[in-house]
C-alpha cells in the first residue's frame, strides 16, 4: 500500500519558526517580506520594511559585497562581515544570498549574528573579556523562541476580533522590547552605553499598566488602577524600554502587595514637577536637579507588625 501523505506546515509558518532572520528581495533588491526573527534583528516591523531597498536597512562596510548580492543571479556566502543597521550600530554577520528558483530578479537573503560565535570561541587568555560577552550567548538561545512567539501573536491578530487585537498587538510589542533589552546587554558586554532619547512619561508609565492589566486578566481580585498626572510635563531624557521596565517593577510591586484575592485592589500613579529635589552624585560633589516626581500608592495590606 502507498504511504499516506503527512500534510505539513506551510511555507510561511516555516519561515515564521525559524530564528534565523530571513529576508525575502524583490527585484531590484526591495524587500518583499520578513520572517519575525528578521523584524525583531532589524528592529522594524514587516509594515515598515516592505517595499524598502536593502541598502536603506542595511549598510555593508565593504561594497564588493554589496555589489555581489546585488546580482540576483549568482549565490553569495560571506563570513563575519561589518554590517551598519540603523538605529542598532554596527554587527558583524554571516550573510548568504541565494536565488529564487525559477523567480528570476528575487533573493532569499539570511543574516546570522556571528558575536555569539565570536564569544564561545574566547581562549583562556581572554577569559575575562569573555564572561563579559557571555550576555551575548544567552542572548542568542533567548531570542530563538521570542521569534516563534512574535510570529504566532501576528498570526493570531489576524483572526483576532478589534478588542483581542489589542492584546496581540501587546504581546508582539512587549516581545520586541525584550529583544531590545537583550541586544542591550549585548551592548553592555561590548562596554558601550546606549544614547538617551526625550521619552514621554506618561506613553512609558501606561505601557507598564497595560502589561500588569493583561497579566491579571484572569486572576480572582480585580486591581483598578487610577491616573493623576501633571500634563504640562516635558519630555525626560532617558532609554524608554528601560524606563518602561523600571514602571513595570513597581506596578508589579504594587499589584503583587494588594495580593491576587483581594477585593477592590486600588493602585494609585501621580506624577508631578518638584523644583526643589537636588541629589549629589556617587563619588562626586555635583548636585543635579532631579524635578519629575512618580509616585505609586497601593491599598494594600502594607508591612506585617
Amino acid at each position: 500500500m502507498p504511504e499516506r501523505r503527512v500534510e505539513g506546515p506551510d511555507a510561511q509558518r516555516q519561515l515564521a519558526s525559524l530564528p534565523l532572520a530571513v529576508l525575502l528581495l524583490a527585484p531590484g533588491q526591495r524587500i518583499a517580506s520578513a520572517n519575525p526573527a528578521a523584524e525583531q534583528f532589524l528592529g522594524q516591523s514587516l509594515r515598515r520594511l516592505s517595499g524598502k531597498r536593502l541598502g536603506d536597512a542595511l549598510v555593508f562596510a565593504e561594497p564588493r559585497l554589496a555589489e555581489r548580492i546585488a546580482d540576483s543571479e549568482a549565490p553569495v556566502s560571506a563570513r563575519e562581515i561589518e554590517v551598519t543597521i540603523p538605529g542598532r550600530g554596527v554587527r558583524r554577520l554571516d550573510v548568504t544570498a541565494t536565488p529564487v528558483i525559477d523567480e528570476p530578479g528575487w533573493q532569499l537573503l539570511t543574516l546570522h549574528d556571528s558575536t555569539t560565535a565570536d564569544a564561545m570561541g574566547e581562549d583562556a587568555a581572554n577569559a575575562g573579556e569573555g564572561v563579559l560577552r557571555a550576555p551575548e550567548i544567552l542572548a542568542h538561545e533567548i531570542k530563538n523562541p521570542l521569534a516563534g512567539i512574535r510570529g504566532a501573536a501576528q498570526l493570531l491578530g489576524r483572526k483576532a476580533s478589534a478588542g483581542d487585537k489589542a492584546l496581540t498587538s501587546l504581546i508582539a510589542d512587549e516581545v520586541d522590547r525584550i529583544a531590545k533589552l537583550i541586544d542591550q546587554m549585548q551592548t553592555l558586554s561590548r562596554r558601550t552605553t546606549a544614547p538617551v532619547e526625550p521619552c514621554n512619561l506618561h506613553e512609558a508609565v501606561r505601557r507598564a499598566s497595560a502589561v500588569i492589566n493583561a497579566a491579571g486578566a484572569n486572576t480572582k481580585g480585580a486591581v483598578a488602577i487610577e491616573e493623576e498626572f501633571d500634563p504640562s510635563l516635558p519630555p525626560v531624557l532617558a532609554k524608554r524600554d528601560q524606563l518602561i521596565q523600571v514602571f513595570l517593577n513597581l506596578v508589579k510591586n504594587a499589584a503583587e502587595a494588594i495580593g491576587e484575592n483581594a477585593i477592590d485592589g486600588e493602585i494609585h500613579m501621580s506624577t508631578a514637577f518638584r523644583p526643589g529635589v537636588r541629589l549629589t552624585l556617587p563619588g562626586s560633589k555635583t548636585r543635579v536637579s532631579l524635578p519629575m516626581e512618580f509616585c505609586i500608592k497601593d491599598n494594600g495590606p502594607g508591612v506585617p507588625a
